[in-house]
């Protein structure tokens, strides 16, 4: 009983992160909306470069910390050394406040030379606004490692959803008030440049406020975990403490590996746009580059995102997990961890996946204002890559949990470099914007091989391939030709928010039926799942079980 409680527990763990993630993405999404309708495509841009440089900082801050201390934590927890559990909290604490103030001071004070570095000086404002939320979320991000090392997603989950809710109030509320602004100054000025540029930098402050409310969120459940905590401490194993500096150590070694990996995967964002700003410029196309990037990272990118929150949400719970495994030496367990989370994911990024791509005209429609041809031809591409960023970014996860944190750095070095040359080939030959959509897919498929290759040489694993791989990819596509003849049916007849409605609920339908009826999930499968219960119940009622 006690194997199969854990073994469920990681699922819903997971799935419990990784619903509030996909709903803080969808709240994220949704603020785009008024968002784009106050400051534009251009002012979408700045605030795009502005956030490209504040969510690289965070990475050199802080987007390391949860990994980081839910690993040492969950290793310090499963030999039941509470206290060397709570020095490592105050380690992580210590750690967060210098990266997070030192990255603040450096917004702050270099934000100009920062935004004209990616060409795009009047962003800088929205930069510095920016600032400030680098101390909250990196203090952050060492709470939600710690609860998550103790084995609870909920605090994180929470926190996440209320974030979302203060950043959405806040950069609309933001937004509408510096862009009227802005556009009295640029009327004295006489530059139309102001009005997009200030609006960018009133969209900034949503994110300090929301990083404020879930940070005193945290806290509030830490006070109340206290007691329990203090009480755990008094059945600490009887043996050696360790010093401070040994956890700091300790934390410090975590944390490199997980940052160096984390920033290489993610720096691709940042010379993204330094790397095709200046392409155009060299071919003249100065004027259209900023639009263009703004409908890629803020229609394009914004959509793709979403479900890969799933993915981020199996990484985080799956680290902590094979981390105590591992420490116990339970090698047989930790693999079915591994196949357990990679099938799941792949039940949710497949399908989702084909229906971005099948309904991708009637969803921007719904969500985005003006012209979309070039959003939604970018979905059409791009979508793909939702398959493959979810499992390279499980499977760095799984990389790390198993103690190898130096493969990932490795293995997202290689597919930088590749990626950065085909992206400059590409964009020499007139591919234009989507030369950055296929160049992220390629650097996800390369990650994607090496380390899959990587976790076979060094835990002697095969993945499954059947129910894992070929079963939801023959239903993804049977949904998607449903949904697509249903599109078509109907699109011209109804508005764009109920064709994608009604796409999204046939195609669950259509996707789940032939999963259960091809065998791609079994009853002991959708048990272990939230809300598996209740599939299993209509599932007989049918007949598809």
């Amino acid at each position: 009983m006690k194997k199969k409680k854990r073994k469920s527990n990681f699922i819903v763990q997971g799935s419990i992160l990784a619903m509030a993630g996909i709903l803080s993405r969808i709240i994220g999404m949704v603020r785009r909306i008024p968002i784009e309708h106050i400051i534009g495509d251009k002012g979408n841009g700045y605030y795009g470069a502005a956030y490209e440089i504040y969510a690289m900082m965070l990475l050199i801050s802080c987007y390391s910390l949860p990994l980081a201390v839910s690993k040492v934590v969950s290793s310090k927890m499963s030999k039941k050394q509470y206290r060397n559990a709570q020095k490592a909290f105050q380690c992580a604490m210590f750690f967060a406040v210098t990266t997070g103030g030192l990255m603040f001071i450096v917004c702050e004070l270099f934000g100009d030379f920062l935004a004209n570095l990616l060409g795009e000086p009047m962003s800088a404002t929205a930069l510095k606004i920016l600032g400030p939320a680098l101390l909250s979320v990196s203090v952050m991000g060492v709470f939600r490692g710690y609860f998550q090392g103790l084995g609870t997603m909920m605090p994180t989950a929470v926190s996440q959803i209320l974030e979302q809710i203060f950043v959405l109030g806040g950069s609309i509320i933001g937004a509408s008030i510096l862009f009227d602004y802005g556009a009295k100054v640029g009327a004295v000025r006489h530059n139309e440049e102001y009005a997009p540029a200030y609006g960018a930098a009133g969209a900034s402050i949503g994110p300090v406020l929301g990083a404020v409310v879930g940070l005193l969120f945290l806290v509030f459940v830490f006070v109340i975990y206290k007691k329990g905590m203090k009480r755990q401490r008094t059945h600490d194993v009887r043996g050696r403490v360790d010093s401070y500096g040994q956890i700091f150590l300790q934390i410090l070694m975590a944390v490199v590996p997980v940052l160096l990996s984390t920033t290489v995967y993610n720096i691709s964002n940042v010379l993204d746009i330094g790397i095709y700003g200046n392409v155009m410029i060299q071919k003249g196309l100065e004027d259209v580059k900023t639009y263009n990037w703004g409908v890629y990272s803020l229609k394009y990118r914004v959509l793709v995102n979403v479900p890969i929150a799933l993915a981020n949400a199996m990484c985080s719970s799956i680290v902590p997990v094979l981390t105590g495994l591992i420490a116990r030496q339970e090698y047989a367990q930790a693999k079915e961890k591994i196949g357990q989370g990679m099938r799941f994911t792949m039940l949710v990024a497949m399908p989702s996946a084909v229906g971005l791509a099948v309904l991708a005209r009637p969803i921007i429609s719904m969500l985005f204002k003006g012209e979309v041809d070039m959003a939604v031809d970018m979905l059409h591409i791009g979508s793909i890559s939702v398959i493959f960023y979810s499992m390279s970014t499980l499977t760095n996860g799984v990389l790390q949990g198993i103690n190898k944190m130096r493969i990932p750095v490795k293995n997202a070095a290689i597919s930088l470099v590749i990626h950065v040359v085909f992206l400059y080939v590409t964009l020499q030959i007139g591919l234009g914007i989507n030369a950055v959509v296929y160049a992220n897919i390629l650097f996800a498929v390369v990650v994607c091989v090496l380390n899959a290759l990587s976790i076979r040489k060094y835990l002697r694993y095969n993945q499954e391939v059947v129910r894992t791989f070929i079963i939801p990819a023959i239903a993804s596509l049977i949904m998607g030709v449903v949904i697509g003849v249903v599109n078509m049916l109907i699109s011209k007849v109804a508005g764009n928010v109920i064709t994608t409605f009604l796409g999204i609920i046939i195609g669950v339908i259509v996707y789940f039926a032939v999963l259960l009826l091809l065998k791609g999930v079994n009853e002991h499968d959708l048990r272990s799942m939230p809300g598996g219960r209740t599939i299993l119940t209509v599932a007989r009622r049918l007949g598809l079980l």
